[in-house]
């Protein structure tokens, strides 16, 4: 599906699970190489002592990496999250922002190790900073990646 990239960023802003926590795409390249995602803090994403809830963090992460690799690496791929995490390092406020960057070097990488049809199961870490640039979370992304049968 080849949507410009205003809808595509449009559709996700609007999309339930991120309209309902404050997340927004705030950046999204037109080959899906890179997206920036901020979150601001508000009466809905926020925890009883005030700060970002841990959930939300981790929900404005979620999608990205496996959607900008299905987008790179085309329809000859399998392409699942498989594993995250998060290590929250200090409180969140304010508006915060997560940036997602796929290098040459992943996705040959990446295509390097399926070529065989073998699975590989890369790793991404994605920062989440405040607007003092401070480290708040990291969150840690295994995803499967896996070259169709029929298409080796």
């Amino acid at each position: 599906m080849n949507l410009p990239i205003w809808l595509i960023k449009l559709l996700f802003n609007l999309w339930p699970p991120f309209l309902g926590a404050g997340i927004r795409v705030h950046k999204l390249s037109p080959d899906f190489r890179q997206a920036e995602v901020r979150l601001k803090l508000g009466l809905g994403n926020r925890n009883y002592v005030g700060t970002h809830f841990g959930g939300s963090l981790y929900a404005m992460t979620d999608p990205f990496y496996m959607l900008m690799l299905l987008r790179q690496l085309g329809g000859d791929y399998y392409v699942w999250d498989k594993t995250g995490s998060i290590d929250y390092l200090k409180p969140g406020r304010g508006t915060v922002r997560a940036l997602f960057d796929l290098s040459d070097q992943q996705l040959a990488d990446i295509r390097e190790r399926t070529a065989d049809g073998e699975k590989h199961l890369p790793e991404m870490t994605v920062e989440i900073r405040d607007a003092d640039d401070e480290l708040v979370a990291l969150v840690h992304k295994t995803l499967y990646v896996r070259k169709k049968p029929d298409r080796r």
